[in-house]
């Protein structure tokens, strides 16, 4: 690093906090790079690899072992139609990706000869092909072709270690690319290079900036033959490059879609699901975890504020709610009402009785969730740093040292949540804050961040970890640090509170993080791209198997014009996790700070969402059970809809509703695409017919929604009881719906109520439950809207 660099180093780590902070960041860096230079090994020369030519094949449970001249491939079809395969001996475990033990493998499937000296797996659901020189064809059951991948090709050092490799794919012309986590620019992943390691971007970020918080190896891919999704399971940092293919006109070649995928190291093995999209969520999520189920208020509006800053200042906010009829059902205290910004720890001069608030606004239905940080301050007489040492629970460098960094405290040390017994610890730690009156939680810069003052700011990647006891460094670790710490979040909580279920979201996770709880967008910078970018993210993740996660309305760093604030609240009010908040340097996010106008329609956003509240409780358990998200691309139930697969802009809200928010300045009509079948505008009934595309009024005071003919929801009754919105079905049609009743927090699993409508006698509506006894009266409420279009 010459002089120059040092210079703009050094104000950078100013800007993290002034200049004893900025000194600090620097040293931390110089750190870093000292320590990897002395524990990474040196890759030297290398030697590429090849499989080669097949040798013979050995059946096996599933499918069997495939052996090449230079490598072998182990496939195996799971008993719910799951395609493995691993290279060089690489099986399912271990891996953080999974749930428990790998699903049992299909006795049904067969192992057999295929053309020109290849071998394929025949099974129920999904047929895989292997070339004589190793490419792997997955085919739906009817033979039409889903993915090819061609011979991969590994790098290994001549004087031993650990390979990088790289996969190449080839789908069909006409697919899409979604998914790989949280991605800013997208839901569909246009042609580029996206990186997998999980990254604090230093400032707030928009659709242009790529990797963000939270990285997956996960694609599902969407073309007219079918849709499928294909997870490389290797935490490493790699890159996957997309070229959407074309298709040719008149007596033109088509062009194959296609993929890359690099990895700096792990096993080179691979999971495939085929099927209809809800299949494919279901099966991954039969794979990776039942996405958590969020309490009933969870599911409300949170208010958040990085700069509260004392107990009087959250008073003031929840009475300026309360005093304006606006619902509120859960208050974020941020790092400032840390002491010192120490975890585990509480101000007492600014917050001196935190428990005795949490008790007074629990009362009023309003929940405290604390924000939680992984680095410890390293200092001795701070009980969870002298905890912490006392169980050796904080990450080494090679040297056998304590690696030390910089965040907001100062300087940190950071558990290694790769060990059971520092989860175990971890997770205990959770009891002081239950007992300050907390019920949910908050994690944060946990990628992990090191406040280094340039290059990436993380831990040294020669830092070692115990990975469960296998051994290795944060090169392998870095992407899953923040689902172990998921994990120990969680499984603290169950055991300190075993009659509650958790409530914890996390800025950054790895694939399976939705069997711990959910995410957020991060921080999204303000201004109309960043609201565009915030919808991205939650369609994305959604599709990746965490169903739950929102933005930060506003964006965080900057201050919203008022259309922009009541835009973005709009939105959010129709996502799962509905989160105001804001940077300590940024302007306020409650709604009367915009004037009197955006308060009447963020009053009404808020009512309806309140309404919709028992909808929310559907889709969570719908969630919880199959894994499909509340919310979903307008393809979800049509994947063959190319006009569906490219529309960026709306969502479907379960099976039921079509949102379309506003998310350009001064747009007071917008085109709203339409799946097939018959939808109705919910605020003025008229009716339209899908597919195709119409346009519908957005005036400042809400955004489109549109529900689906024969739609029967779950709706919050004038008088506080569930009732059920039916909406009329086409005539000679039915229509259905289903009910989850909200059972309270704890781990009972109502049952699911099934409804049913239709025309009687062609005049009017009837709703039916659909039961073992066969069909009965509803005994709910019912309202009947869309008879004029019906």
């Amino acid at each position: 690093m010459d002089g120059r660099d040092l210079v703009r180093s050094v104000k950078t780590a100013v800007g993290f906090g002034g200049a004893a902070q900025g000194v600090r960041t620097v040293r931390a860096a110089w750190r870093r790079g000292r320590s990897d230079a002395a524990g990474l090994p040196r890759r030297g020369a290398e030697r590429a690899r090849v499989p080669g030519s097949v040798l013979e094949a050995e059946p096996g449970p599933g499918g069997g072992v495939v052996r090449f001249a230079r490598a072998e491939l182990r496939i195996t079809v799971t008993v719910d139609g799951a395609v493995f395969w691993g290279w060089d001996g690489a099986g399912p475990e271990p891996s953080y990706a999974l749930v428990g033990h790998a699903p049992e493998p299909d006795p049904r499937a067969v192992l057999e000869p295929d053309k020109d000296g290849g071998w394929r797996v025949v099974a129920q659901r999904v047929t895989v092909a292997v070339s004589q020189h190793g490419a792997i064809e997955v085919r739906t059951p009817g033979g039409v072709p889903l993915r090819r991948d061609l011979p991969p090709r590994w790098w290994e050092p001549v004087s031993g270690g650990g390979a990088r490799w790289m996969q190449r794919s080839e789908v069909a012309p006409d697919a899409r690319f979604f998914g790989l986590g949280g991605r800013a620019a997208g839901p569909r992943l246009r042609d580029g290079t996206y990186r997998l390691w999980n990254t604090d971007p230093g400032r707030a970020f928009g659709p242009g900036d790529d990797p963000l918080y939270i990285t997956m190896p996960v694609q599902l891919v969407v073309a007219d033959a079918g849709t499928h999704l294909v997870f490389h399971d290797t935490s490493w940092d790699g890159t996957v490059t997309v070229r959407e293919g074309e298709e040719g006109a008149g007596s033109g070649h088509d062009r194959p879609g296609a993929c890359e995928v690099r990895m700096d190291g792990g096993p080179l093995r691979c999971w495939v699901v085929v099927g209809a999209p809800a299949r494919v969520l279901r099966v991954w999520t039969s794979l990776t975890g039942a996405p958590a189920l969020p309490p009933a208020w969870a599911l409300g509006h949170h208010h958040a504020r990085w700069g509260f800053g004392s107990e009087q200042e959250v008073r003031r906010i929840v009475a300026g709610y309360q005093e304006r009829d606006l619902p509120l059902d859960a208050v974020h205290l941020d790092i400032d009402h840390y002491d010192g910004h120490r975890v585990f720890t509480v101000d007492r001069d600014r917050f001196p009785k935190l428990p005795v608030l949490a008790e007074e606004l629990r009362r009023d239905g309003i929940r405290l969730v604390s924000i939680v940080d992984p680095a410890v301050k390293a200092e001795s007489g701070n009980p969870v740093h002298d905890g912490g040492s006392a169980v050796d629970a904080f990450v080494r460098d090679a040297s056998g040292r304590v690696v030390e960094g910089v965040v907001w405290p100062g300087e940190a040390v950071y558990p290694d949540f790769t060990q059971p017994g520092v989860r175990a610890w971890w997770g205990g730690l959770y009891r002081e804050r239950l007992e300050q009156g907390f019920a949910g939680f908050w994690h944060d810069m946990n990628e992990p961040v090191s406040f280094t003052a340039f290059g990436e700011k993380t831990l040294p990647r020669s830092s070692r970890h115990a990975l469960e006891g296998r051994g290795g460094d944060h090169r392998e670790a870095h992407n899953v640090y923040g689902l172990c710490m998921a994990r120990a979040a969680y499984e603290g909580l169950c055991d300190l509170v075993p009659e509650q279920r958790p409530f914890l979201f996390s800025r950054s996770g790895w694939a399976g993080m939705q069997r711990y709880g959910g995410t957020w967008s991060g921080d999204v910078a303000t201004g109309w791209p960043g609201l565009r970018a915030s919808l991205s993210l939650v369609l994305g993740l959604g599709l990746c198997g965490v169903p739950y996660s929102g933005p930060d309305v506003g964006g965080f760093d900057g201050s919203p014009s008022p259309e922009l604030y009541l835009r973005w609240f709009q939105l959010a009010s129709y996502l799962p996790l509905f989160r105001t908040h804001s940077s300590v340097r940024a302007g306020r996010r409650e709604p009367w700070e915009f004037g009197a106008e955006v308060l009447g329609h963020a009053r009404t956003a808020l009512a309806e969402r309140r309404r919709l509240l028992p909808y929310f409780i559907t889709l969570a358990h719908l969630a919880h059970r199959t894994g499909a998200p509340y919310v979903r691309p307008l393809w979800w139930g049509d994947p063959g809809d190319r006009a569906l697969r490219d529309c960026e802009d709306a969502f479907l809200l379960g099976d039921g509703l079509l949102v379309a928010p506003v998310l350009e300045p001064g747009v007071r009509r917008r085109s709203v695409p339409l799946p097939r079948g018959r939808w109705y505008d919910t605020a003025t009934g008229e009716a339209y017919q899908g597919p195709g595309s119409v346009v519908v009024d957005a005036p400042l005071g809400r955004i489109p929604v549109l529900a689906r003919a024969g739609a029967i929801l779950p709706v919050r009754g004038a008088d506080g009881g569930l009732s059920l919105e039916a909406w009329a079905p086409v005539r000679g049609r039915t229509g259905s719906g289903l009910v989850v009743p909200h059972a309270g927090d704890g781990w009972e699993e109502p049952e699911i109520e099934r409804y049913g409508s239709r025309w009687k006698s062609g005049r009017r509506v009837v709703v039916r439950r659909d039961g073992k006894d066969g069909r009965s009266e509803p005994g709910r409420p019912v309202l009947v809207r869309g008879l004029d279009g019906g």
